[in-house]
């Protein structure tokens, strides 16, 4: 009976998430978690590269982790399974709102009036970033599915893409980024730095300030995560990218069979069906981040060996030499 559940369990832990079936469901989430982590943004310090906004995968959903708020601090999560957004406080306060079709709108007014239950008063840009023509969220009433069934498949993929990334994260010594979940272009990422500047960046992403894109790639990096799709991309995929990209990057030969480069967006992409299809997903998704990072750190001439070490084992210190 065990070995049956846990087959059974295996199989269900990468779910289907086709992208026309859950694309209102996933703009107006979009939409919700701009404004949660417009809070976070709006009381925290700048971080580099703006890891100071970002949202993270718990065991139930999404949080902000503990948000300071002058001596105390609070913290607000997306819960897809009960399909709640739960506000709590150092101080034992608590709140929840029911997460279900309703307006952008209304989710933006219901919130704030539930923070100032708890004697919370913040105040965020209304203008959602990096979505082009979006409406301000208080006069948002186009935006308003909810579909808990997608909802909950969006974030168990979270879970098993994040843990992963984790994974892939370990072999790499240098400064990398933590696993994170940025709002504003909706996607799971992790970041590798070589250590080295990089060439002042054009700008130009939608509705997102230069000088915030400029300070996000000040460095030379290798970015690989996880996005529902969207645009010339009409599925979930997991990508990875360099910036800069240097001469020959986009040639480079990459794994697993049916991976990528796309001109467009000029990363590489690995549609999500061959992970969650693939007889061994864990695997097939390491061969993608492993290759793609490869492809630009040989391409950026990086210093591989001293940035690079193998992966990580439970309980296995890594072993330094001299």
């Amino acid at each position: 009976m065990t070995a049956t559940k846990v087959s059974e369990a295996e199989r269900d832990a990468w779910p289907a998430l086709p992208y026309f079936a859950w694309r209102e469901t996933y703009t107006t989430l979009h939409l919700w978690t701009q404004i949660v982590g417009k809070i976070r943004l709006s009381l925290t310090p700048w971080q580099n590269h703006s890891w100071h906004v970002a949202l993270y995968v718990t065991t139930r959903g999404l949080t902000t982790s503990p948000i300071a708020y002058d001596a105390r601090a609070f913290q607000i999560d997306f819960d897809f399974i009960d399909h709640v957004l739960r506000i709590t406080t150092s101080y034992g306060g608590e709140r929840q709102m029911q997460l279900q079709s309703q307006t952008v709108a209304d989710f933006f007014a219901h919130l704030f009036s539930t923070l100032e239950e708890l004697n919370i008063c913040v105040h965020i840009n209304e203008h959602p970033n990096e979505m082009p023509d979006a409406l301000p969220f208080s006069m948002d009433r186009i935006h308003s599915a909810y579909d808990p069934v997608y909802a909950n498949c969006f974030w168990r993929l979270l879970v098993q893409a994040d843990r992963v990334f984790k994974i892939f994260r370990t072999g790499f010594i240098g400064k990398a980024s933590p696993v994170h979940f940025f709002w504003g272009s909706f996607d799971l990422a992790v970041t590798r730095f070589s250590g080295r500047r990089a060439p002042r960046h054009p700008g130009g992403v939608p509705n997102l300030a230069d000088a915030v894109v400029r300070e996000a790639y000040s460095h030379e990096v290798s970015s690989a995560g996880f996005w529902p799709g969207g645009g010339s991309i009409d599925f979930p995929a997991f990508y990875s990218y360099a910036y800069p990209a240097r001469p020959g990057f986009d040639r480079a030969p990459v794994a697993p069979d049916g991976a990528f480069f796309s001109q467009d967006l000029k990363e590489f992409i690995l549609p999500y069906d061959i992970v969650r299809k693939a007889e061994h997903p864990d695997a097939t998704l390491l061969r993608f981040l492993q290759s793609t990072y490869e492809a630009a750190a040989d391409a950026g001439g990086w210093d591989r060996a001293a940035l690079e070490c193998p992966l990580g084992h439970v309980g296995v210190p890594r072993p330094v030499q001299g």
